[in-house]
């Protein structure tokens, strides 16, 4: 005997959920002008607004994760160009620790994404988005990795 299926299996497609930590000087302006300008990209992101991102710390990313993100974009200003003289350039010392504290959770490390992107760079946070979409997807959801 088998059973009738009642939806299509499109209508059951995954699609991941992604926090993006966006600096509020640079990246969450170019989120702003995405937006503005019509610009396509994924609408997986949901983006939390931080004053810098040199307070970002692999707690903030484990966090996210833990509450059901299936991955975590972090976007700030390029560095050189911090509103707060070094804060990018301190997450930029730091991510290879967080990518070590990310993996040792039993994370794969292609699940966080760190991109640099100034108030007029809309299309570089679209695509930045996009290419994390495009990565944990083929990943798959977070349930099967975390311990």
């Amino acid at each position: 005997m088998t059973m009738a299926k009642t939806q299509t299996d499109s209508e059951h497609e995954w699609t991941p959920r992604i926090v993006a930590y966006c600096c509020n000087w640079c990246s969450y302006a170019g989120a702003d002008l995405a937006g503005t300008s019509r610009i396509q990209y994924p609408p997986n992101a949901r983006i939390v607004r931080v004053n810098c991102t040199g307070r970002i710390s692999p707690e903030f990313i484990l966090a996210a994760l833990d509450m059901g993100a299936d991955g975590v974009l972090v976007s700030g200003c390029h560095p050189g160009d911090c509103h707060y003289t070094s804060g990018n350039l301190k997450l930029r010392a730091r991510w290879a620790i967080m990518e070590k504290a990310i993996e040792q959770a039993g994370i794969d490390t292609r699940r966080i994404r760190l991109q640099w992107a100034s108030a007029s760079e809309g299309q570089v946070f679209a695509d930045g988005v996009a290419k994390l979409v495009e990565q944990v997807k083929e990943l798959g959801p977070i349930q099967e990795e975390w311990k």
